[in-house]
């Protein structure tokens, strides 16, 4: 066995660190804390990227201001998307609608009012969720700035053994577990890494040539339209869908032309995008699509949101970690002879 897998075997501290990792992923699911470990992985990001001038403490000041900055502009969108989204949906309905009488589609609604009978129970629902939001936002909130705080001290000291001279002996179980700990959550932010920044560049892409299609078309709500495509291109494989659904619906606003141009043009881009999908995240990752997706379906029934943005991560962090591990080289065995007939 060479250097590289005999580093690699699993030795005690390796499998206390592989179960600890487990358990880690497990609680989050277990606990709803994939927002705190978002953040934490996403300001780690921020913060390694931002670090281009060698001094932390500049980093961390860079950050602090990107992080104002984010939160501003989010608030922004967040009070114009609202109005624009409910008078695109209010002028949308009537005129698909009609569009289904004049082509003779059956549609499980005749106007406004049935529309938002059918919703009705929704409606209660998400009247519901109104109510209780300002205690979700705090407590959500909280998470935020916790897991912005855990990640400037990760970033500043990682180590988890501070006083290892204080030990009884310098070659100790404890020592090298700190040590297995640390590399098995650097893996997980390398594959964290690896994934979302390859989703952020086509997500950006995606918002970019988007843009340029409804900047030179009549589309209205432009800029609430391209905040949507970005935000939704950070969730793989669905999130086009959604933004799609979105910008051809606000497309019906205007006319159903200009609803099936946007369609065509969407079908056109995504269809383009298959090849930057395979050069940036088939040569990354490559992982199978039907793996994601059911990564997809089982990261959003544990966590929601934030477990769809992390079940690709997960995925490609266990296939990087199995794909360092040996298997032990057995003696082969000569057939058994065949009986006599």
């Amino acid at each position: 066995m060479n250097a590289a897998a005999t580093n690699a075997a699993l030795t005690t501290p390796r499998r206390v660190s592989f179960a600890l990792i487990a358990l880690a992923l497990v609680l989050t699911a277990g606990l709803h804390l994939a927002t705190p470990l978002l953040t934490i992985l996403f300001s780690s990001f921020m913060l390694r990227k931002l670090n281009f001038v060698g001094r932390k403490w500049v980093a961390v000041v860079l950050f602090s201001a990107v992080v104002l900055l984010i939160f501003y502009a989010f608030a922004s969108f967040l009070r114009h998307a609202g109005p624009a989204l409910r008078d695109a949906t209010e002028d949308a309905i009537p005129k698909i609608i009609a569009f289904a009488n004049d082509k003779g589609i059956d549609l499980p609604f005749h106007d406004l009012s049935s529309l938002k009978s059918m919703a009705s129970e929704g409606i209660s629902e998400l009247v519901q969720a109104v109510a209780n939001f300002a205690k979700l936002a705090t407590k959500e909130f909280a998470y935020l700035v916790i897991g912005m705080v855990v990640a400037a001290s990760l970033f500043f000291s990682a180590e988890l053994d501070i006083d290892p001279e204080r030990h009884a002996v310098a070659d100790n179980l404890y020592s090298a577990c700190c040590r297995e700990v640390a590399l098995r959550f650097e893996m997980f932010y390398r594959s964290f890494d690896t994934v979302m920044g390859a989703q952020i560049i086509i997500s950006a892409i995606n918002t970019a040539l988007t843009a340029v299609f409804l900047f030179t078309t009549p589309m209205k709500y432009r800029i609430v339209l391209m905040g949507v495509t970005f935000l939704c291109g950070l969730l793989p494989i669905i999130g086009n869908i959604l933004s799609n659904c979105v910008i051809v619906g606000v497309g019906f606003t205007i006319s159903p032309t200009m609803a099936i141009a946007a369609l065509a043009f969407l079908v056109i881009l995504h269809k383009l995008e298959y090849f930057l999908n395979s050069k940036i995240i088939g040569d990354r990752i490559s992982n199978p699509v039907w793996l994601t997706l059911l990564g997809l379906i089982v990261g959003e029934k544990l966590m929601g949101i934030p477990g769809m943005i992390l079940a690709p991560v997960v995925l490609y962090y266990v296939k990087v970690e199995a794909g360092r591990v040996p298997m032990t080289a057995t003696p082969s065995r000569a057939p058994a002879s065949p009986p006599p007939v």
